[in-house]
C-alpha cells in the first residue's frame, strides 16, 4: 500500500486521538481510541469502518485554515482506495478499474452484449420466453462461473483482509453482530441519530442511509427472485417463464424499482457532495459502479414490459450483458465495499471481547 497515504491517516488519527471530540460519531471512533500507535493494518481497518459520511470533518475544529489541516474524511477514503486495489485479486483487475472505471463498465456492458445478441444461434427449439433466444442451458453455463467468480475472488480479498488488519479468530456470533448493523446502516445514523451531512455541511438527513437501504435490499431482492426461480426449476419442475403475480416476478420487480430508484438517488447525492472529502480520483469508479448496478436493474425492468414486443432481443442481450459485467466487476467495484465493511466490523466486534 502506498505509504504517503498511510503516514497521512496516521499523522491525522493521531491527532483525532488527542481530541477525542468525535468520540460517539460512529465506529471509527472507538476503535480510534482504543489504539495508542497505528500500524498499517489498524489504518486499513479504521479506513473500512468509515462511512464518509462527513460529520466528523464539518464538526472538526482544527480543518483549513487549521495548521493541523485534518481532513480524515478523505484520509481514510484514500487508504481504502488504496486498500481495495491492494487486496483484490487478482491484483492488476482491481487497480485497472479503480482508474478507468467508466470506460471499463461501459465497454463491458457493450461487449457482452453483443456477444449474447450474436448467440441467439443456440437458441433453444421450443423453448418459451427468453428460452426461445437462449436456451436454458446456455445460460447456466455461462451465468455459473460467472457467480462463482466473484465470490472465489472475494473471499481470497477478505482472506488477506483479515490477516492484513491482523484480526483475532472468526467468530459467529461476532459476523451476527456486524449484520444487524449493516442491516440497518446504523453508522449512517449519525452520533446524535439524525444522519450525516454528506450533501451539505448544515443540513443533517437520513437521506444517503435510506439509498444505501434501497440499493442493499433491492439487490437482495433480485437475488432472492432468481434463487426461488432456480428452486422451482430444479425441484419443483416449473420453468420460467413465470407470470406476473409469481413469487419471482414480485421479488424481482419490486427488487428492480428499488435498485433503479436508490442510484438515481445515490448519484443525485454523490454530485452534491463535496468531492475533495472523498477518495482522490476514485468519483469516476464510484459513479461507473452505481450507474452499472442502476442500469442493470433498468434493463431487467424494461423486460418485464417489453419482453413480448420486437425489441425484445436487443434487450434481453443488453440486460444479460449489464448482468454479466455486473458479476464479473464486482470484486474491484465499490461493490466488494459491502464485504469488506461486513468484514471489518465482523473484526471490531472480536475485538470488543
Amino acid at each position: 500500500m502506498q505509504p504517503d497515504l498511510l503516514q497521512e491517516a496516521r499523522r491525522q488519527a493521531e491527532i483525532c486521538n488527542a481530541c477525542r471530540y468525535c468520540e460517539g460519531y460512529c465506529s471509527v471512533f472507538p476503535a480510534l481510541h482504543a489504539e495508542r500507535a497505528f500500524s498499517d493494518g489498524d489504518l486499513t481497518q479504521l479506513a473500512n469502518l468509515c462511512h464518509n459520511c462527513r460529520g466528523c470533518y464539518y464538526a472538526c475544529q482544527y480543518t483549513a485554515p487549521h495548521e493541523f489541516d485534518l481532513n480524515l474524511p478523505q484520509a481514510l477514503a484514500n487508504v481504502r482506495q488504496d486498500s481495495w486495489e491492494e487486496l483484490a485479486f487478482p491484483r492488476a483487475a482491481g487497480k485497472a478499474f479503480q482508474k478507468n472505471g467508466v470506460l471499463i463498465a461501459f465497454a463491458t456492458v457493450i461487449g457482452f452484449a453483443l456477444l449474447f445478441w450474436a448467440a441467439r444461434a443456440l437458441s433453444a427449439a421450443g423453448g418459451e420466453g427468453f428460452y426461445a433466444v437462449l436456451s436454458h442451458n446456455a445460460m447456466v453455463a455461462i451465468f455459473l462461473p460467472a457467480f462463482l467468480f466473484p465470490l472465489v475472488s472475494i473471499a481470497v480479498s477478505l482472506r488477506r483482509y483479515w490477516r492484513h488488519i491482523g484480526a483475532g479468530p472468526f467468530r459467529p456470533a461476532h459476523l451476527v453482530a456486524a449484520v444487524r448493523q449493516a442491516a440497518n446502516m446504523k453508522n449512517l445514523k449519525g452520533g446524535h441519530g439524525d444522519g450525516c451531512n454528506f450533501e451539505d455541511e448544515d443540513r443533517f438527513t437520513h437521506a444517503r442511509r435510506a439509498v444505501h437501504q434501497a440499493v442493499m435490499y433491492g439487490f437482495l431482492l433480485c437475488f432472492a427472485s432468481t434463487s426461488v426461480a432456480t428452486v422451482m426449476h430444479y425441484m419443483f419442475e416449473m420453468p420460467a417463464p413465470y407470470g406476473l403475480l409469481s413469487l419471482p416476478k414480485l421479488l424481482g420487480l419490486s427488487g428492480g424499482l428499488l435498485l433503479v430508484v436508490g442510484c438515481i438517488e445515490m448519484v443525485r447525492l454523490k454530485l452534491r457532495s463535496d468531492r475533495a472529502l472523498g477518495a482522490v480520483g476514485a468519483f469516476g469508479g464510484e459513479v461507473a459502479f452505481v450507474g452499472l448496478l442502476g442500469f442493470t436493474g433498468f434493463s431487467g425492468l424494461a423486460l418485464y414490459a417489453l419482453g413480448h414486443t420486437a425489441v425484445m432481443l436487443s434487450l434481453l442481450a443488453i440486460h444479460l450483458g449489464a448482468v454479466l459485467a455486473f458479476f464479473l466487476l464486482t470484486p474491484f467495484t465499490k461493490m466488494a465495499h459491502g464485504f469488506y465493511r461486513l468484514a471489518s466490523l465482523t473484526a471490531e466486534a472480536g475485538r470488543g471481547d
